[in-house]
């Protein structure tokens, strides 16, 4: 989890790409580790890749980043 909040920002970021990250195996990943943590609601799994929730920032008490920041929204 620390992995998908703090180095990819909570995501999306694809199973094979957390895989590397972590030195593990994509099949342990998705047999093993992620239905434990959709069940705790630590982590959703989208089309664009897996996304850590809310929760998951609170619980590990990281700050959510935001993707632009500094960057004015494009329609005011």
């Amino acid at each position: 989890m620390l992995t998908v909040t703090e180095k990819y920002g909570g995501g999306p970021v694809g199973l094979a790409t957390i895989a590397a990250s972590i030195d593990e195996q994509s099949d342990t990943i998705e047999e093993v580790y992620e239905p434990y943590l959709i069940q705790l609601g630590f982590l959703d799994r989208t089309p664009r890749g897996r996304v850590a929730t809310q929760r998951a920032f609170d619980y590990f008490q990281i700050p959510r980043r935001t993707r632009f920041a500094g960057q004015s929204p494009l329609f005011e």
